[in-house]
C-alpha cells in the first residue's frame, strides 16, 4: 500500500472535524511537515480561521516520531485534547493504518494530591498535620468546595484540576494539592502507586503526541531535571506568549509572609540554634521591607544586601539540619520534613540569586495594597536561554496568529534569541518565517479608525475628548462593543461614565469571572465588555456581538515597570534601538492581539478604533499599522460613524 500523501491526510482530518479546507492551512501543513523530515525550525504566522491547529497535527502525526505540542492557554489544550486529536486520530487512523496516542501533561499542582487528601496538610504553627475537612465548617464555602473534592477524587481518572466543573477556589485547591519541591515521591509515598500526576506522567511516556503548557516547557528548560519525555519534534502554539511565560517561570520572588511561613515550618525540625538564626534574619528582611519603595534596584542595598545575606546562611544552615534530623514526634514526618525543606530551600535560592548579582538579572521592589511588598528578581533576557535550551537537539514549530511584526519576523525571532532571518553561523540555529495569510477578506471586513484630532494621552488625568469619542462610536455601534484598556483603572472610568451616558449594559472585568462575563456579552448584542490585557487575547466572540473593537491607547509597558525598562536600557547600550525593540515589540504584539478579536468568522464586519492619535502621527505608528490586519484605514470619525451604524442596521435588519 502506497503512503498517503499529505492532502489526503490534511482532507480526511477538516472533514472529520467538520471544517473547510484552506489554502493557508495546506500551505502551513506542506511547510511543517518539511521542516520536521529535515529537522529544521519555522515560525509560521496563521491567521485566525486559518485552522492552523490541522495544520500542524496532520505533519506531525504522519511524522511518526514523537511530538510534543505546548500552548499558552487552557482552552487550547483542552481543544486539542478533548476535540481535535480525537478526531484527527479517527480520520487518520485508516490510511496511516496505525491509531497515535496522544496525552496532556501538566505541572504537578495541577493534580489532586491523594497523599494530602487522605493525610491531611501539614500546619504552619503546631506539630503534625491538620485534617482540613474538619478544620473547615462543612457550611463554609472552603468546606463545601473540599467535601466535593473529596467526593470527586473518588470518581475522577485524572485529578486534572480543569476536569472538575464548576471549579474551586484556589485556597481550596492548596489543600489537596502539592507542588513538585513538596512532594515525597512515587517511591516513599504511600499512594505512589495510584497518584495522578504520576500516571500522567506514564501516560505522556507512552504517548506520540503530548499536549503540555508554556510553562511546564520553560520549567523543562531551565530546571536540568527533564519533566517531558523524550521528543523529536516540538510545536509551540500561541507562540507570542512564549517569552512572557519563561520569563514568568525564571522570575524569583521574596516576601516577608513567605519567609515566615517557612521559618514555622522549619522550627520544629531542626535544633533552636538553626531556627532561631533563621527567625532573627526573617525579621531583618521583614524590618528592611516595610521601608521598600516600589522600582528598580540598580545596585542591591547595604541594609538589604546583609539581610539577604543573613537569610541565604540561615536558610542553608535549616536545610542541613532538616536533612540530619529524624522526629517520630511528628506526625507523617516524611510530609512535614518535605515541604519545610521546600519552602527553606525556595528562599533560599533566590536570597542566593539575589546576593550574587548577576548582570544578567534584574532585581526590583513591588508593593500591593492587599499583599505589601515583595523583592523580585528576573531575567534581563530569556533569548539566550530559548536559544540554548529550544533548538538544539529537535526540530522546532513556533505558530501564533501574530508572530510578523513590522512586516517581518525578525522581532519575535530575536525575542526567542534567533538571528535575523537567513543569517549564517555554525552556532546558530536556523530558521525560515511563513506568512500563510488569514482567509478573511480583512480589507472589506473591517476598517482601522484613528482618532487623529483627540488629544496625546498623558500618563495621568482624565481623557474627558477621549470618553466622547467612545460614547458616540459605542452610541453608533449600537451597543456591540469590546473596550481594551491599558490599565484597570482607565477600564472602570469608562464604565462608570458610559453607564451614566449611554442606555446601554456596560459590563466591567472583575465584576463577574471571565467565562461568565464573555459568555453575557455574547449573548446580547447590545451588551459592551470593558477590560484589561486578558481581553486583549482572551475574548472568542464572532457574529454582530462585537462589531466595534476600542483601544483607548497604544499599549506601551508603563515608564516605571523595572523589566520592561532595563530590558530597554539593555538594548541601547548595545548601540540598539531600546524604543523600538522592546516597547513597540511589545505594543504592537498586543495590538494585533486585540485587533483580532474584530473578525473571527467570515461573516464578521466591524471597526476597530484606536483613540490614540499617535498611530497616526508618531513615527513609530507606520511600525504598529503593519503589525495589525489589513483593515481599511481611515482617520475620519464621521466615516467611522456612518460605518458602525451601516453595520448594525445591517445587523438589526437580520434579527441579530
Amino acid at each position: 500500500m502506497t503512503k498517503p500523501s499529505l492532502p489526503e491526510l490534511l482532507h480526511a482530518a477538516v472533514t472529520a472535524v467538520g471544517g473547510t479546507e484552506r489554502p493557508g492551512q495546506a500551505a502551513m501543513a506542506a511547510a511543517v511537515a518539511e521542516a520536521v523530515d529535515d529537522n529544521a525550525h519555522l515560525l509560521v504566522q496563521a491567521g485566525t480561521g486559518t485552522g492552523k491547529s490541522l495544520g500542524y497535527l496532520v505533519p506531525a502525526l504522519a511524522h511518526g516520531e514523537r511530538v510534543v505540542v505546548a500552548t499558552a492557554t487552557l482552552a487550547l489544550q483542552r481543544q486539542l485534547v478533548e476535540r481535535d486529536l480525537p478526531r484527527t486520530v479517527d480520520a487518520l487512523h485508516p490510511l496511516l493504518r496505525r491509531r497515535p496516542q496522544f496525552a496532556m501533561l501538566k505541572g504537578r499542582s495541577n493534580y489532586l494530591c491523594l497523599h494530602r487528601l487522605h493525610e491531611g496538610v501539614p500546619q504552619d504553627e503546631e506539630e503534625g498535620l491538620f485534617d482540613q475537612f474538619e478544620a473547615a465548617a462543612p457550611s463554609s464555602k472552603l468546606g463545601q468546595d473540599l467535601l466535593r473534592l473529596r467526593d470527586w477524587s473518588d470518581e475522577t481518572e485524572t485529578g486534572d484540576r480543569d476536569d472538575l466543573t464548576p471549579g474551586v477556589s484556589d485556597r481550596a485547591w492548596a489543600q489537596i494539592s502539592v507542588s513538585s519541591r513538596e512532594c515525597l515521591g512515587a517511591s516513599k509515598c504511600a499512594y505512589g502507586a495510584e497518584c495522578f500526576a504520576e500516571l500522567a506522567r506514564e501516560r505522556a511516556k507512552l504517548a506520540d503526541v503530548v499536549v503540555t503548557n508554556h510553562a511546564l516547557l520553560a520549567i523543562d528548560a531551565i530546571e536540568g531535571a527533564p519533566v517531558l519525555p523524550q521528543h523529536e519534534v516540538l510545536i509551540v502554539d500561541e507562540a507570542h506568549e512564549l517569552v512572557s511565560r519563561v520569563t514568568g517561570v525564571a522570575t524569583g520572588e521574596l516576601t516577608p509572609g513567605q519567609v515566615n511561613r517557612a521559618v514555622r515550618r522549619a522550627a520544629k525540625l531542626v535544633n533552636e540554634k538553626a531556627a532561631d538564626a533563621l527567625q532573627t534574619a526573617a525579621e531583618g528582611f521583614e524590618r528592611v521591607m516595610e521601608l521598600a519603595l516600589p522600582g528598580r534596584l540598580e545596585e542591591v542595598p547595604e541594609d538589604l544586601g546583609y539581610a539577604l545575606l543573613a537569610l541565604r546562611d540561615a536558610a542553608r544552615t535549616v536545610i542541613s539540619a532538616i536533612g540530619a534530623t529524624r522526629d517520630k514526634s511528628v506526625q507523617d514526618e516524611d510530609a512535614v520534613r518535605k515541604q519545610a525543606l521546600a519552602s527553606v530551600e525556595a528562599i533560599h535560592g533566590v536570597a542566593e540569586r539575589i546576593t550574587q548579582g548577576s548582570e544578567y538579572d534584574v532585581v526590583w521592589y513591588e508593593r500591593h495594597d492587599r499583599f505589601g511588598a515583595s523583592l523580585r528578581v528576573a531575567p534581563l533576557s530569556v533569548s539566550g536561554l530559548l536559544r540554548e535550551k529550544l533548538f538544539a537537539d529537535r526540530s522546532v514549530v513556533l505558530t501564533s496568529a501574530t508572530l510578523k511584526l513590522g512586516g517581518d519576523f525578525n522581532g519575535v525571532g530575536a525575542s526567542l534569541g534567533l538571528a535575523p532571518e537567513g543569517t549564517a553561523g555554525d552556532d546558530l540555529p536556523q530558521w525560515k518565517g511563513l506568512d500563510v495569510g488569514s482567509p478573511f477578506d480583512y480589507p472589506k471586513q473591517g476598517i482601522l479608525y484613528v482618532a487623529r484630532h483627540l488629544a496625546t494621552p498623558g500618563r495621568e488625568g482624565s481623557r474627558t475628548d477621549m470618553l466622547d469619542e467612545l460614547a458616540e462610536l459605542v452610541e453608533a455601534a449600537g451597543g456591540r462593543t469590546l473596550g481594551l484598556f491599558s490599565s484597570m483603572r482607565a477600564a472602570q472610568a469608562a464604565a462608570e461614565e458610559l453607564r451614566g451616558r449611554l442606555d446601554k449594559p456596560i459590563l466591567l472585568q472583575g465584576e463577574e469571572t471571565l467565562g461568565e462575563l464573555i459568555k453575557n456579552f455574547a449573548a446580547d448584542p447590545e451588551t459592551c465588555l470593558f477590560g484589561t490585557l486578558s481581553l486583549w487575547q482572551g475574548v472568542d466572540v464572532p457574529g454582530a456581538g462585537c462589531q466595534l473593537v476600542v483601544m483607548d491607547r497604544i499599549p506601551f509597558p508603563r515608564p516605571d515597570d523595572p523589566l520592561m525598562s532595563a530590558r530597554q536600557k539593555a538594548v541601547e547600550e548595545a548601540g540598539g534601538n531600546g524604543f523600538m525593540a522592546v516597547a513597540a515589540t511589545h505594543a504592537a504584539l498586543l495590538m494585533a492581539q486585540g485587533a483580532g478579536r474584530l473578525v473571527r468568522a467570515t461573516g464578521d464586519k466591524g471597526v476597530v478604533a484606536v483613540l490614540d492619535p499617535r498611530l497616526a502621527n508618531a513615527r513609530y505608528g507606520s511600525y504598529l499599522r503593519a503589525s495589525l490586519p489589513d483593515f481599511w484605514y481611515t482617520t475620519d470619525r464621521n466615516q467611522a460613524r456612518r460605518s458602525l451604524a451601516a453595520i448594525d442596521a445591517a445587523a438589526k435588519a437580520n434579527g441579530q
